[in-house]
């Protein structure tokens, strides 16, 4: 597994979050724990997008389905 720097993105924040929208300037160098943190930032990933993005690379290593999920 890489190590690195972890950004978690979201574009919109309900009032149900666990995670402030200060925190998402926080840099996480464990993927792992930017996953699980990003997971439970949102109360219904199946409507809010979320996602962990390597920072080097600008690969998005994890995201939640969101509404605006185009298949």
């Amino acid at each position: 597994m890489a190590s690195g720097l972890y950004r978690i993105e979201c574009r919109s924040i309900s009032g149900g979050s666990l995670l402030p929208a200060t925190n998402f300037s926080h840099l996480y160098k464990d993927r792992s724990l930017a996953v699980a943190v990003a997971a439970k930032s949102v109360a219904d990933p199946t409507h809010q997008e979320v996602r962990v993005v390597y920072v080097p690379s600008g690969e998005i290593v994890f995201r939640t389905p969101g509404a605006d999920k185009h298949s």
